[in-house]
Formats: C-alpha cells, sequence, structure tokens
C-alpha cells in the first residue's frame, strides 16, 4: 500500500499512481492499493511513523492489509 501526499491543485488517481509505480518496480513488488493522505506522520527526528500509517490503514474502510 502507498501513502501519497498530493500538491495542491493535483488531480493524479489511484490508476496513475500505480501505473507509475509499477513502471518503476519489479512485478512482485508492485502496489495494489494508493491512500492519498494530508501528510505523512513524522517523529520529531524526522523519521516516518509507521505506526501510524499503519493504524490509518487498518482503520479504513477501502484498506485491506
Amino acid at each position: 500500500m502507498a501513502f501519497v501526499v498530493r500538491k495542491p491543485r493535483s488531480n493524479i488517481t489511484e490508476s496513475q499512481v500505480i501505473d507509475f509505480i509499477a513502471k518503476q518496480l519489479a512485478p512482485y513488488k508492485k502496489i495494489r492499493q494508493v491512500a492519498f493522505v494530508n501528510n505523512i506522520p513524522k517523529s520529531p527526528a524526522g523519521k516516518i511513523l509507521r505506526r501510524h500509517l499503519i493504524n490509518l490503514a487498518v482503520s479504513s474502510p477501502k484498506a485491506r492489509l
């Protein structure tokens, strides 16, 4: 699953993200879902807080891990 932050006034779709990533990665690494978020949660040290993203994915009705 990919978490994507859109730029202001961007209209990129889930299928466009999946197609772009499919060209960049090996077939077994392809993403199957895209979630658009307002921001990526980070710690004060700047590290991505993966547990917050996992909680977001589990609580989302569209997401299935």
